[in-house]
């Protein structure tokens, strides 16, 4: 295989501005899809502007271990997809370079592409999920209201609906508190007190309301019971549903998804007794490697449609790649799916994806350094053709 430095650089070069627009692109729509996350912690938490911006920091790389492998195939496309339109693999075959002596240039594209990635799972990763916590933390600590409105029912804990007609933010007092609390299947609870005060427990990293001079009525719909009880005074634990989901209990082990490699390896290491947490360790580990390894994978794929579709335009070239990124994504998630039913191995769940793309790409790169064309628009019409079968038949 003959390497030439200047075409390597060349085409090296070619793919770096395509990565960064690429990057640049799908983390924002990535951070899209989390608007309506934003805005509720903006409205209903009171989350001042530069906690935000730390949120979105510490959620990014959850993204980039998938942005940055389709971006490095976007690139890589988007460069022979350029190069086969603008007749320069004809310009190069003909100097005497092959479709071969085009890899070294583009796996080193892809081994930086991996190497970001891998950085990403191994190390940003639980760096992120653990500062998410933190920062929740800090906030369920400082905001007791948690965001609740007055004259609004609020749905955010767990089985109960509270609604407070005033809130004092001076005495950081709730006035005139009715709560419908449905946590027990067997008795039904409605609480009603004119006076109340939240709590936020450190320790146990719970929230508490404690009720005065107020009265409970419970509704027993097995039994028909109706018992009606006066208090002085009344504590309430609340769950929340859907904020501050991040916080872990103390004492609790730390979750896989949060470890460090090294203690991720460690924590394997140690293993007494298989249970499913093990498993899910076992599934984190592989994941670390499997989709760092796609760049790589989806690179090669790249080299080949972006040779094959010389005639096509580069929109048909773009979709067909995304829709392969799709279909390795969809692999992915079917088999993490799969695999936490214990269905098959961790090793297979997270590899299969990488397999079954990675023979379609040698096998196209094969017959592309054979110069044996595969009509893609022959599947485009057949496609097409199954379609106008089934519109006619309805």
């Amino acid at each position: 295989m003959k390497i030439n430095s200047i075409v390597s650089r060349y085409l090296f070069k070619e793919m770096v501005s395509p990565f960064a627009i690429n990057t640049l692109f799908f983390t924002f729509l990535f951070l899209m899809a989390k608007i309506l996350f934003i805005t509720n912690l903006v409205v209903n938490y009171n989350m001042s502007l530069p906690k935000i911006g730390l949120m979105l920091i510490y959620i990014i790389p959850n993204f980039l271990i998938f942005v940055i492998p389709m971006s490095v195939m976007m690139a890589v496309l988007l460069t022979f997809l350029r190069f086969s339109s603008d007749n320069e693999i004809i310009a190069l075959k003909t100097g005497g370079i092959s479709i071969y002596g085009l890899l070294p240039p583009v796996l080193t594209f892809c081994l930086i592409g991996c190497i970001l990635t891998a950085l990403i799972t191994f190390y940003a990763m639980p760096w992120g999920r653990l500062s998410i916590e933190k920062l929740t933390m800090e906030i369920a600590q400082t905001n007791f209201e948690i965001g609740l409105k007055e004259r609004t029912f609020n749905d955010n804990f767990k089985n109960v609906m509270l609604y407070v007609n005033r809130i004092d933010l001076k005495n950081n007092e709730l006035i005139d508190i009715f709560i419908e609390d449905g946590r027990s299947e067997d008795m039904g609870s409605t609480i009603i007190a004119p006076r109340g005060v939240m709590l936020f427990e450190k320790e146990t990293l719970s929230f508490r309301i404690r009720l005065f001079d107020g009265f409970i009525n419970q509704v027993g719909p097995k039994n028909k019971s109706v018992n009606s009880i006066g208090f002085n005074t009344y504590d309430i634990n609340l769950d929340l549903k859907n904020a501050f989901s991040e916080i872990e209990k103390k004492g609790q082990r730390k979750d896989e998804k949060k470890m460090y490699f090294n203690e991720l390896l460690d924590y394997i290491d140690n293993f007494k007794n298989k249970n499913s947490k093990d498993y899910d360790a076992l599934f984190e580990l592989h994941k670390k490697f499997s989709i760092p390894f796609a760049c790589f994978v989806l690179g090669i794929l790249s080299v080949a449609l972006g040779t094959q579709l010389k005639s096509a335009t580069r929109s048909f070239g773009l979709g067909l790649g995304i829709i392969f990124f799709l279909l390795y994504y969809l692999i992915l998630s079917l088999g993490y799916a799969l695999g936490e039913s214990r269905f098959y191995p961790p090793l297979i769940g997270m590899w299969v994806p990488n397999i079954f793309i990675g023979s379609i790409g040698i096998y196209l790169f094969i017959r592309t350094a054979k110069e044996r064309p595969v009509n893609f628009f022959a599947v485009v019409d057949l496609l097409e053709r199954i379609k106008l079968h089934f519109i006619k038949e309805r």
